[in-house]
């Protein structure tokens, strides 16, 4: 199956309206798309109207920040229900932390000679809650510090390079929790990088497995095949379920486009048989 389950929109760090993404996601032959915005629910309704329009099969999907050993982790929830009040509060309070988050980076940048990096990077929010690094380094490419997003997040805005802001998310246990309250799968998104030793990466993955996490993504479009090897062994040894995304942010930045990334390895167990997601896709074709 060409499933994609991890994109973002113009409601988080992405560029495209939910919309145009399911448009893009079914000429690019997706069967099974999710929609995986930060820390926001808001593009859903419009995501899961397109999807079914354009013959989509659905999955409401989140991504969620955390904050787990020193590092930001990422864990994305599959077949929530974004009607669930304790998920969307939650969010809420994560959400509450970014705007802080951003003020701080955009002195960081002033420093640098950065005009008006927070109101630039505001221009390329569609949403003013959420402003973030994907965000700022669109400013630094458009006034000639990088050049293009990838040379960003080699230079700027990470550990140890200008522009890095530490922050607090939320907790894994704390995500899990919600994602499983609201009828959720949950996946830690792009393993292959986060900037942990293979020890530290297998306690990862051995605390999400004690919460009750369900999968990891294998293909990412940020993953290579060493990466996929790596995650695949792991999700054999942990017997995860391996999901499959593009992450896909943008036209002109991002390495896979919609339902262009590799397949899964044949002995994986997809994540989209997991029996929890059975009543949560939207518009089975």
């Amino acid at each position: 199956m060409n499933a994609d389950l991890h994109c973002h929109s113009c409601h988080s760090d992405g560029v495209l309206a939910p919309s145009a993404l399911a448009a893009r996601a079914a000429a690019n032959g997706v069967e099974l798309w999710s929609l995986t915005d930060h820390d926001t629910l808001n593009g859903l309704d419009e995501a899961r109207n397109a999807a079914m329009q354009c013959g989509l099969s659905f999955i409401d999907g989140v991504e969620v920040s955390v904050s787990w050993g020193g590092i930001t982790v990422h864990v994305v929830g599959l077949g929530i229900d974004p009607s669930n009040t304790d998920l969307a509060a939650g969010l809420t309070r994560v959400r509450s932390g970014r705007d802080a988050r951003a003020l701080r980076i955009a002195d960081e940048l002033s420093l640098l000679g950065v005009v008006e990096p927070y109101e630039n990077a505001m221009r390329h929010a569609g949403n003013p809650t959420l402003v973030g690094r994907s965000h700022f380094a669109r400013v630094l490419v458009e006034q000639g510090y990088a050049g293009d997003i990838h040379a960003v997040f080699r230079n700027f805005l990470v550990p140890g390079r200008p522009g890095y802001v530490d922050h607090r998310w939320t907790t894994l246990s704390q995500a899990l929790a919600w994602i499983h309250g609201a009828g959720g799968v949950a996946v830690i998104a792009h393993p292959g990088r986060y900037r942990i030793s293979g020890e530290r990466i297998e306690q990862l993955f051995e605390e999400f497995h004690t919460l009750g996490g369900r999968g990891i993504e294998v293909i990412s479009g940020s993953h290579g095949d060493a990466e996929v090897r790596t995650f695949a062994r792991l999700a054999r040894r942990f017997g995860f379920y391996a999901s499959r995304a593009s992450d896909f942010h943008a036209p002109d930045e991002s390495a896979v486009d919609l339902g262009c990334s590799a397949p899964l390895p044949d002995d994986l167990k997809p994540i989209w048989l997991a029996p929890e997601l059975n009543e949560r896709v939207i518009c089975m074709t």
